[in-house]
């Protein structure tokens, strides 16, 4: 079949052993982007807990503000 000038060819026919080869390669990408996701939440958490540590380690070491009294108005 010849190609004419702004038409479209047909979609080449996959063969079975296509469609399992390429389901295999997307399934092991998928595993592998879902692995690196998980370690990369995995740090995130560990990172965000670190700081509330901090952060609350910090308020609790700061002193609390005394609160002043308010001066009485004369009349």
């Amino acid at each position: 079949m010849m190609k004419t000038p702004g038409g479209n060819q047909p979609p080449k026919q996959i063969t079975r052993a296509e469609r399992e080869a390429h389901r295999a390669f997307r399934e092991a990408d998928a595993k592998t982007a879902m692995s690196e996701h998980e370690i990369d939440q995995a740090a995130f958490s560990k990172n965000r807990e670190r700081l509330k540590a901090e952060r609350l380690a910090r308020e609790a070491a700061a002193t609390p503000p005394t609160k002043a009294k308010p001066k009485a108005k004369k009349k």
